[in-house]
């Protein structure tokens, strides 16, 4: 069994279209291999594969590839979910009843506070962040923080909670802005980046496609 570090967090019909999105995904990423597998969701959110047969052990490591393995104890790095902010720092939700604090001085993202750093970044709640762990100090891993600054280097984007990609991608179509983006680039199973072209305005879509998701939405500004 893997345990994925990518969180469901909405309930009722959002949540089993959730997790028939992952089955479908799950699908198509071990479709090579001789496996079968099963999709469960733990007590904490964090959703479980159990795959048999005799490809297993390869299916586990692409799906821990591709998506975050969460592991306990505590790990010296690993992947949690954007839980909380405050002056302090950022608290990421490891699993496992796992806290992992990521203190202000150690997020390496630039000037100002965690809450105004998590909105340059749009860092929606629950988004899926690398973190390390040195000397017994949590930071933001060497990868994250590149990703981050490329997004803020990049043409704009709107990052998005609870939803599918493909409830994301219908939503922008509906709002008649489908030749307005790139693409809508996965961050987690519900956590979605529209990546705008050039001459897109990210505040400008937000506003348009805002009215139709029951979403948290950040823009990331070049």
């Amino acid at each position: 069994m893997v345990v994925l570090a990518t969180k469901v967090y909405v309930t009722g019909e959002a949540r089993q279209r959730a997790l028939d999105a992952l089955d479908s995904l799950v699908a198509d990423a071990v479709a090579e291999l001789d496996v079968e597998w099963s999709v469960g969701l733990r007590d904490d959110g964090f959703p479980s594969v159990t795959v048999e047969g005799s490809d297993a052990a390869v299916a586990r490591n692409l799906l821990a590839e591709q998506w975050g393995q969460l592991t306990h104890p505590t790990p010296d790095e690993g992947v949690g979910s954007l839980e909380a902010w405050d002056e302090e720092g950022f608290v990421l939700d490891a699993g496992y009843d796992q806290r992992v604090r990521v203190a202000a001085d150690a997020l390496g993202l630039g000037p100002g506070s965690p809450s105004q750093v998590r909105t340059r970044f749009g860092l929606v709640q629950h988004l899926p962040l690398r973190f390390t762990v040195e000397d017994g100090t949590p930071r933001l891993a060497d990868a994250e923080r590149d990703r981050l600054f490329d997004w803020s280097r990049g043409d704009g984007r709107v990052n998005v909670n609870s939803a599918t990609r493909s409830e994301v991608r219908a939503t922008v179509n509906r709002a008649g802005h489908a030749e307005d983006i790139v693409t809508v680039e996965r961050l987690g199973l519900l956590e979605q980046s529209i990546v705008c072209r050039e001459g897109t305005d990210p505040p400008g879509l937000l506003a348009s496609i805002g009215e139709y998701l029951p979403s948290e939405l950040l823009c990331v500004v070049p």
